[in-house]
């Protein structure tokens, strides 16, 4: 795998978490830093989802991470041209905020990254935090995780029956289906967790999650609920794929060292994040991704 991420890659997939906050409006650095990271070795590129930010002049005491003037790019949108300019980089929701969309059109727009990358999708989800964005969507924010359940069920049929009839608390479809089908029959679907009950929304649907903590008692206790939830649903929870992140502070070595400990802790797959790190231009972003490329175990 490129320059040096293949020992480590054995047990683990390593991406990397697209610094979107930094890099703006930009098309450009969409194009440099995927077609870059992708030539690194790096299997996959994880971007965060947001779609309106708050105004903190309009409400009093904001104290949210992000904010009217934070940009993000559409992620599937973004995807979709991607899709066209990569070859082998998978595209991670890293999560979209399901319930605040339609289901249906998620599972319209999923299928159509996912047929123009040829199968190289993957659709993280999760509920988010901001009331604000709801508002805006026209979605309701208090009931969204008894939503985010049924959403899954039904983007999960629509990517793999050509007709589709559903009755369900929140959704209805009669006798409609997707065309064209995606490539993959279905898009996998991870699941962002921090609360126990979105860890058992994990085992019981997901096909992998993205943990809130690392290494450590809070990390093994969440694997616990996880496993707990999916054999209680009948599910082999050795098959869930667990995602970790770690964030640049200067040292290629460090991040090596966390790999390692992620690795030890049965992640499957792993982001590098350079976001927050005082980096200004996608260039250096850039840089010191291949720094840490180039001290992998070869």
């Amino acid at each position: 795998m490129g320059e040096g991420l293949s020992a480590l890659a054995l047990s683990m997939r390593i991406g990397v978490t697209f610094p979107q906050t930094e890099l703006g409006g930009d098309a450009s650095a969409v194009r440099t830093y995927g077609q870059r990271v992708e030539e690194l070795g790096y299997t996959h590129l994880l971007a965060y989802d947001h779609v309106v930010g708050a105004d903190p002049e309009v409400h009093t005491g904001w104290a949210g991470p992000y904010d009217v003037h934070t940009t993000f790019h559409e992620p599937l949108v973004m995807f979709g041209y991607l899709a066209a300019i990569t070859t082998t980089l998978e595209l991670v929701t890293g999560i979209i905020i399901l319930p605040q969309r339609q289901a249906v059109l998620v599972a319209k727009q999923a299928a159509e990254v996912d047929l123009l990358s040829e199968g190289r999708l993957r659709l993280g989800v999760g509920l988010g935090w901001n009331a604000v964005e709801y508002e805006a969507l026209g979605e309701e924010f208090t009931n969204r995780g008894r939503r985010l359940g049924e959403q899954v069920d039904v983007m999960r049929r629509l990517w793999t029956e050509q007709t589709v009839t559903f009755g369900g608390e929140h959704h209805r479809v009669t006798g409609a289906g997707l065309a064209p089908l995606p490539v993959q029959r279905p898009i996998p679907v991870w699941v962002g967790a921090a609360s126990r009950p979105a860890l058992e929304r994990a085992g019981r649907l997901a096909d992998g999650w993205f943990p809130m903590s690392g290494p450590g008692p809070k990390l093994d206790e969440a694997r616990d609920i996880v496993s707990q939830a999916a054999t209680a649903a009948g599910r082999d929870a050795s098959t869930l794929g667990m995602e970790g992140r770690v964030s640049w502070q200067g040292d290629p070595q460090r991040v090596v060292d966390e790999l390692g400990q992620w690795a030890d802790a049965g992640a499957t797959h792993m982001t590098v994040n350079t976001m927050g790190a005082g980096l200004r231009t996608v260039d250096e972003h850039l840089d010191v991704l291949a720094a840490v490329a180039d001290v992998l175990p070869a």
